[in-house]
């Protein structure tokens, strides 16, 4: 079975313990459910409505939550370059009250190490910001494995360290006869280390990836990540891991746990491990496109991995959010109700700022007041736009009709600034 967004176990993978071949039967020991909570015992935070897509907001985001959970590849850095804008944004929030922890699928680095390419990047930061996809693995092994058990580490230092920390003795052969096979990012792996893995998972070791992200941004390009190596042991052995990271309910629960966040906000450059996370636990998000996402992949995006907020890069913190919200609409006489509610002639509208975006018969076009008019509301388009309200307002629309079964199947060719690359997810663009 290939492992990816659509295939690989979604599960923190811990239980009562009472089983060492790595199957569970449901019961967690860490008390984490499906629906997440936060570390107050409320279910998503107050700070906004968590799962609702593209809200607005009349203060700077900055001002609405105490820590920004904010992912690494593709929103801080790119490979080993810092991304534009980055270690400015990130001082600023820290000025205005807003705490940054680092939050990465990337399981190589220790977060010491972590912490020092951050500084190198200009954004100082201490080993205690940063938690890792190998910190929730390894914590995740603990709770099922005994003090001491022998664990086969695919995977750099980061992952040896969390595992060594929470008590347990990483080996490299499965003729150690490990328990379990962790398994990380680590761009240096040889075919003999992913032969020695699959070794271990047909002689029976339980099988945890610290993540399933299929591809890692670089500073030359997509690069391979840590799920496309999963899908290779995966047809090796056909088993399937375990996954902890992002979007799973294990890593949400250790960022919470040791950032101590009430009201957070999770920011990250992708839809199916940052957004998804929010979404599964309840907790507002920022996309941003200084990653692997592209305003196309957004517009096609299932209810799962629609942002609570987007921004071209992490300026977006600093500023206001502006609301889209659906266009009051005639529905036509032939289309039934459970689709035709907020359609005009068959088809949906939503605005954002100045822009209306509108699908109708399938295809979607776009209309616009000018900057400063009175149906504008106020604060969207001539204070600070950003350039991403047709997007917004096309996201909505789109998303409606998509959700009603009726996905758009051409896009107009005269386009809002950030819709450029719009493709029809039903049909051509």
């Amino acid at each position: 079975m290939a492992v990816g967004a659509d295939t690989v176990i979604a599960s923190d993978g811990t239980s009562d313990g009472t089983r060492s071949d790595g199957t569970s039967d449901g019961t967690r020991s860490d008390g984490i459910s499906d629906d997440t909570n936060t570390s107050d015992g409320t279910k998503g935070n107050a700070a906004g409505a968590g799962r609702a897509p593209l809200q607005g907001s009349d203060q700077a985001l900055v001002e609405l939550f105490d820590v920004a959970l904010m992912d690494l590849d593709g929103v801080v850095n790119r490979g080993g370059a810092a991304v534009p804008h980055a270690a400015d944004v990130i001082a600023r929030a820290a000025e205005r009250g807003l705490r940054t922890v680092y939050v990465t699928n990337n399981a190589l680095r220790p977060p010491e190490a972590v912490a020092d390419r951050l500084t190198g990047f200009g954004v100082p930061a201490q080993a205690s910001d940063v938690v890792t996809s190998a910190q929730a693995a390894a914590h995740v092994l603990a709770g099922r494995l005994a003090a001491g058990s022998r664990v086969l580490v695919l995977g750099g230092r980061g992952l040896r360290e969390a595992v060594t920390a929470e008590g347990l003795t990483p080996v490299e052969r499965a003729d150690d006869e490990p328990v379990a096979v962790v398994q990380g990012f680590d761009p240096e792996l040889t075919y003999a280390r992913i032969a020695e893995a699959a070794y271990a998972i047909r002689a029976g070791a339980w099988w945890v990836a610290s993540n399933a992200d299929r591809t890692v941004p670089t500073e030359r390009g997509i690069a391979p990540g840590n799920g496309s190596i999963a899908a290779l042991l995966s047809a090796a052995t056909d088993q399937t891991p375990l996954v902890t990271g992002k979007p799973e309910a294990a890593m949400h629960a250790e960022s919470m746990r040791r950032s101590g966040a009430r009201t957070p906000i999770i920011v990250g450059d992708r839809l199916d491990t940052d957004i998804e996370a929010g979404t599964r636990s309840g907790t507002p998000t920022l996309l941003v496109f200084t990653g692997v996402t592209t305003p196309a992949e957004l517009f096609a995006a299932p209810p799962e991995h629609r942002p609570t907020y987007i921004a071209d890069d992490l300026r977006g913190l600093l500023r206001p959010a502006t609301a889209t919200a659906a266009v009051p609409t005639r529905p036509a006489p032939d289309v039934p109700a459970s689709v035709s509610d907020g359609a005009a002639d068959g088809g949906f509208a939503a605005t954002c700022g100045r822009w209306t975006a509108t699908v109708v018969d399938g295809t979607l076009t776009w209309s616009s007041e000018p900057a400063g008019s009175a149906s504008e509301p106020a604060g969207s388009a001539s204070e600070g736009d950003d350039g991403l309200d047709g997007l917004r307002a096309a996201c909505a629309a789109g998303w409606a009709a998509a959700d009603a079964g009726v996905p758009v199947q051409r896009v107009a060719g005269e386009r809002p600034p950030g819709c450029e690359g719009l493709r029809a997810p039903g049909g051509r663009g």
